[in-house]
Parts: structure tokens; C-alpha cells; sequence
């Protein structure tokens, strides 16, 4: 087959869609050739079957020559592709609807997100195929939808023999934002050192636009008025082809996530044998019997300190047992490997 994948950016070391890199390298091998058209091209080191054309955000484009060039390139290389395979952004999928119908091209949206909204209603219709990862990925009713998994690179994400670390560290992933609420974490934090507890605490993430910089304001004023800078440490944004590196040396992840979508950066930390502490309804079927210890109910501080508390205090044997089951789940379900198959699968069945 060849195939057309439709994305928002190609850059291996982006600290979100970082990750994009290694699912196209999944693809190039189930493909004939490999067409990318995304809307910002970073640094890619891709094989030889691939081929990436940039709309042009990295170099200041405008909207207007953003659809313009994408029309003409879904027209100028229609030879080079059979299908079409749209991540997440499904006004490409309706940009690029009449075309691809005229085109005969078959369709495919991936969108693995609580979120609903018009444009996404209108994506469904013109879809032929729409892949998420859980059934809470896509709330709209639709016989279209295949639920799939997701795709972690579980070679890259591996746990480590280490020593234990004398005092936990706990490690949470994502842009600071209202939607990730870090400020949950840091209020359990709190009440963990106003019981006693050792422990420190790496936050690895950057604001992005949209008011999301006063959200990160308020965190690091909260942290500092609340005199936990001794625990607390903001990282930043750091690369996703470099986050390995944190999530081996934690003992906890959190997720305080509120958009209800199976966050990729909570399995990763799964892969590397991380329990994940979460509120987020799209982990129930994923952590299936460890729900009682490992999820908490939204924006409650209290109880998340309280599973903090269990989880720091468990004994070597169970922490191991945990560790392994933690990872035995990211591999028998959300390998890369895997997700790509059943995706190339369903397309080829498609056309």
C-alpha cells in the first residue's frame, strides 16, 4: 500500500508530538512508499520510502497558504498514495474530503480525544474509518469507529535495574495547563509535607498559548508561596526522545488529566514499570483490576495524597509486582508495533 498520513508536525525532538516520528518509522515498513504532509517540519531522520512536505508554519506562513498548499499537494502527489490517513486533526479531513472523493481515496481519521465539536461531527460523517485509542477516546456514536490501543515505542520506554531511591520521586508529563491541572499535584504535594513525608517531585512541561502562561504563573506561585521549592521542581519542556531519562529515575507518575483522552505520556511511564496515579476515566479499562489503588476522583488533592502516601509506602515485593504488571500491559496492548498492524489492517480492507 502506499499511504498519505496527514499531521501536525514531524519532529522527533518536539516534547508533544515527538512521538509521531516513530509511529511514520512504523509505517514506512508496511508500505510501499510513505507520503507526510504535516503543518510544521522539524528535525526527522526517516527512511528512504518517506517523503515530508511542510505547509509551512516553521516558516511563518499565513492559514490562507496553509489550505492552498495543502489542496495542491493532496492533488500534485494523488499518484503516490492510496489512502489517506488523518492524526488527529480532522479539519484536514474536511479540507480535504472532495478531493480525496473525487480521488477515490479511502479516508482515515485517528482521533483519540474527550473533546466534541462541530467540525469533528462533520469529520465523522466524511470519514470511511475513524481509529481511537479507548471507547472515551470517541464520544460520538458512529459504526465507524475502531478502538485500538495506542502506540508506544516499548523498546525505547524500558524499565532500568537501579537501586531504590531513598526519598520517591514523583514525576508528572504535560503542558502546563488548566486541562493537565497540576495544581491538584501540587496541593496533594502539599499535605504530604505537611504530614512528614520525604519526597520529591519533578513537574517536566511548558506553557503553551492561550492564557496557559498565567496558569503557569499561579503554579509556580502557589509552589513558592507554600515554601515547597525544597520538593517541587519545574523541568521545563524537555524532548520526547529525551524523557526516558526522568521517567527512569522516578518512582510515581501522575496524571491529573482532565480531557477525559488516554494520555500517551502515562503509558510511556507504564512501559518503563511507573505505577500511574490518575483521575482519568480513559485509564479504567486500561489499569483494569489496580483501579482501586491507582485511580482518584478529578481536582480531589486529598485523596490523591492519600494513594501518594499507599504507594510510597508499599513494600519491595508488591512495588515489584506492580512495576511488572504495570509494563506487561503497555506491551500486550499499546505496542507501536501492534497499533500500526491493526491500523494497516482495517485500511487494507478498506480500499
Amino acid at each position: 500500500m502506499k499511504l498519505l498520513i496527514i499531521t501536525q508536525k514531524v519532529d522527533e525532538r518536539d516534547q508533544v508530538l515527538g512521538f509521531m516520528h516513530r509511529w511514520i518509522e512504523e509505517f514506512a515498513k508496511r508500505c510501499e512508499a510513505l507520503a507526510v504532509i504535516c503543518l510544521e517540519e522539524g528535525t526527522h531522520h526517516l527512511p528512504q520510502n518517506v517523503k515530508v512536505f511542510s505547509l509551512g508554519k516553521e516558516r511563518g506562513s499565513s492559514r490562507l497558504r496553509y489550505a492552498l498548499r495543502f489542496w495542491y499537494l493532496i492533488w500534485r502527489e494523488r499518484n503516490a498514495y492510496d489512502a489517506v490517513f488523518v492524526h488527529m486533526n480532522q479539519i484536514y479531513v474536511i479540507l480535504g474530503w472532495l478531493e480525496w472523493r473525487l480521488l477515490r481515496k479511502k479516508i482515515s481519521l485517528w482521533y483519540a480525544h474527550g473533546a466534541i465539536s462541530m467540525s469533528l461531527r462533520a469529520g465523522e460523517k466524511m470519514a470511511d474509518v475513524i481509529f481511537t485509542s479507548t471507547a472515551s477516546g470517541f464520544r460520538l456514536p458512529s459504526k465507524k469507529v475502531r478502538i485500538v490501543g495506542q502506540g508506544i515505542d516499548t523498546d525505547h520506554f524500558a524499565p532500568i535495574v537501579r537501586q531504590e531511591n531513598v526519598v520517591p520521586k514523583i514525576i508528572m508529563i504535560g503542558r502546563l495547563s488548566p486541562a493537565k491541572d497540576q495544581q491538584t499535584l501540587i496541593q496533594a504535594l502539599v499535605l504530604l509535607a505537611e504530614a512528614g513525608e520525604r519526597f520529591e517531585a519533578d513537574i517536566i512541561g511548558s506553557a503553551g498559548r492561550g492564557g496557559q502562561e498565567s496558569y503557569a504563573e499561579e503554579l509556580y506561585r502557589a509552589v513558592k508561596e507554600k515554601k515547597m521549592g525544597p520538593h517541587i521542581r519545574f523541568i521545563g519542556g524537555v524532548p520526547h526522545k529525551d524523557i526516558l531519562v526522568y521517567l527512569q529515575s522516578a518512582d510515581i507518575f501522575v496524571n491529573t488529566g482532565l480531557t477525559g483522552s488516554l494520555d500517551k505520556a502515562g503509558l510511556e511511564a507504564m512501559a518503563t514499570g511507573l505505577p500511574v496515579l490518575t483521575c482519568n476515566e480513559a485509564y479504567m479499562d486500561v489499569l483494569g483490576k489496580h483501579c482501586d489503588l491507582l485511580m482518584f476522583e478529578k481536582k480531589n488533592s486529598v485523596e490523591l495524597a492519600k494513594k501518594l502516601m499507599v504507594l510510597m509506602h508499599m513494600d519491595i515485593l508488591a512495588r515489584d509486582d506492580l512495576r511488572h504488571s504495570m509494563r506487561a500491559i503497555v506491551v500486550e496492548h499499546h505496542r507501536v508495533e501492534g497499533l500500526i498492524e491493526k491500523i494497516m489492517c482495517i485500511m487494507e480492507l478498506k480500499i
